[in-house]
């Protein structure tokens, strides 16, 4: 069986409470062996926290996300840095900027942004960033902060965003957009990007695969993604199974793709 990383998700999201031992099954069936859990607030942390802890091979990640920014405050920042030193999580996130939904103030977004941004570099842990048109905008956060790395989630730039935040060494992770007919710019991107630039993802429960459009998404759906990014590069699946895994790993530094959280 193929092994695999679902390197961003919010398996903690209330969508789960009622199945999430049997959606788990579901994933770990799959091959699913790994997933990389992403919080949106502080108020959820703790939630985050007990769901990665109670299942082998998820992992967390704290942080602050755009598009609640209604509920952060700058204390928030300082928690997190306890949150990291406490925690020690495999990442920061989920953090970045959206600059789609009009009623997000733009600098106060940059503040969380920076402030988490800086926040990796001191402890030497990846960012999962949010970039929902603003991938310029997020480069140039990221420039400021050199040496960061980290990973871009759901990617839906152009191929010269692409190649400047590689060039950054922040990874270019895809999802459930990618497997719909109509993603005609997203799918010409991902046939020619470096292999060792690549990650597969669900964002579950939200951006379902074409094949479950309309439903809520979950872990194991990541073989859809990896079928077509396979599809598209005229590869075997075993070898993107393969390569996304070793860059997840790489990432986020688990010591090998199996790997379960210590409880």
């Amino acid at each position: 069986m193929l092994t695999l990383i679902d390197s961003h998700n919010h398996f903690d999201d209330a969508g789960f409470d009622a199945d999430r031992a049997d959606s788990y099954q579901r994933a770990r069936a799959a091959g699913v062996e790994v997933q990389v859990l992403n919080a949106v607030c502080a108020r959820l942390w703790p939630k985050l926290k007990t769901v990665a802890a109670s299942y082998p091979g998820l992992y967390p990640c704290y942080g602050l996300h755009p598009v609640w920014l209604s509920e952060h405050r700058p204390e928030h920042l300082d928690q997190l840095a306890d949150w990291i030193t406490q925690e020690r999580p495999v990442a920061i996130g989920e953090c970045g900027l959206d600059f789609y939904l009009p009623d997000l103030d733009p600098d106060a977004q940059a503040e969380y942004f920076a402030g988490q941004l800086r926040l990796a570099r001191r402890h030497d842990l990846p960012v999962v960033i949010h970039a929902r048109h603003a991938v310029d905008q997020v480069i140039k956060q990221v420039r400021r902060f050199a040496g960061v790395r980290g990973m871009v989630h759901s990617f839906s730039g152009s191929e010269d965003q692409a190649g400047r935040l590689l060039d950054l060494g922040i990874l270019l992770s895809f999802g459930g957009p990618l497997t719909y007919p109509r993603a005609n710019r997203l799918q010409s991107l991902v046939r020619y990007l470096p292999l060792d630039g690549l990650l597969l993802e669900t964002d579950a429960p939200d951006q379902p695969v074409n094949s479950h459009h309309g439903q809520r998404h979950e872990p194991a759906q990541l073989v859809d993604v990896l079928v077509c990014v396979a599809k598209l590069r005229e590869a075997d699946p075993a070898e993107i199974a393969a390569a996304t895994t070793a860059n997840a790993r790489r990432l986020f530094q688990f010591p090998d793709a199996s790997s379960a959280r210590p409880h």
